[in-house]
């Protein structure tokens, strides 16, 4: 009689887990449809242009001819571009001196906005106000605040009897000031860090407090391990950001990297490789060189963070 009644089951539970099957198909298909306009948006305008820049950065290709197979000779090329060179070094001193002076500032103004004062709210998003303003407002208005005999940084300097420099104007000082202009644009990663400091155990703070450390101490002991894994991540987005540098550079200067070469940044080189000079093929090869270049930088430092970043519980 048992028999009979688990046989008599099997139809039945066949039947829903085929209808249940059915079902999730149809969620699925329903799924993909909806997902359907990002895929082909991505595979169109990602994906595609991807493939297609490694085929192009073996061939002569410009934009208005289809061009011919050269092999290496972009990448040969490039070893011998003088302009491919100054390119690298301007990006590099940028990177070198921006990413350390963004995670130090960074940190020490989220420490300062996580202090429990009144009107706290207000200064928080008086230093995050900048980060919503666009790179081409910030460089008319910095151009205006640096200017050499009308600008308000060197009236100031004036003030104190000191001769300010020309800025924007000078070779020696063009980089520095826009590395200035950019640290008054890090509110994003002051957010971020501000995040990771309320994440950060008060009990540590407490135990400490009773066994005598001082505020520096705690800082250097507790605040500044707990916050590694913020300032990991910090570090990589802002090397990847540091040598993609354009925007700013471009606004202030018009492409050309003045004065001299000295705003001439990597990414401007390339940009003016492929649409002013038309020479697509050497543009994607510089692309596909600072690709490496990143991912390489970006490798080493993951690397190198199991000895330096610390995680809860670990």
């Amino acid at each position: 009689m048992s028999k009979a009644i688990t046989g008599g089951a099997h139809p039945q539970a066949k039947t829903v887990s085929r209808a249940g099957a059915l079902a999730g198909r149809k969620l699925n298909l329903y799924g993909l449809l909806f997902a359907s306009p990002w895929i082909l948006g991505l595979l169109i305008f990602y994906a595609l242009p991807l493939v297609l820049s490694i085929y192009y950065s073996f061939t002569s290709y410009s934009i208005l001819k289809p061009g011919e197979w050269v092999g290496l000779d972009n990448y040969r090329n490039l070893m011998n571009d003088k302009s491919f060179w100054i390119g690298i070094y301007n990006t590099i001193y940028f990177t070198v001196i921006f990413v350390p002076l963004s995670i130090v500032i960074g940190v020490g103004v989220a420490v300062l906005l996580n202090m429990k004062i009144k009107g706290m709210s207000v200064y928080r998003t008086i230093f995050f106000l900048p980060t919503l303003v666009p790179h081409v407002a910030i460089a008319i208005i910095w151009l205006w605040i640096l200017n050499p005999r009308l600008g308000l940084i060197n009236l100031a300097l004036e003030w104190v009897g000191i001769q300010g420099p020309a800025w924007l104007s000078s070779v020696a000082w063009s980089k520095p000031a826009l590395i200035f202009m950019s640290l008054w644009g890090i509110g994003n990663a002051i957010v971020i860090y501000l995040a990771g400091l309320q994440d950060v155990p008060q009990d540590l703070y407490d135990a400490a407090a009773v066994d005598g450390a001082n505020a520096s101490q705690r800082i250097r002991r507790i605040t500044i391990p707990m916050l590694t894994p913020v300032i990991f991540f910090n570090l990589v987005m802002g090397m990847i950001h540091a040598f993609q540098q354009f925007t700013l550079p471009y606004a202030l200067t018009g492409g050309q990297g003045t004065p001299g070469t000295s705003m001439l940044f990597y990414v401007m080189y390339l940009y003016n490789n492929a649409f002013i000079y038309l020479k697509m093929g050497y543009a994607s090869a510089m692309a596909w060189i600072l690709f490496i270049v990143i991912m390489i930088l970006t490798c080493i430092i993951f690397v190198t963070s199991k000895r330096w970043v610390h995680y809860q519980g670990k």
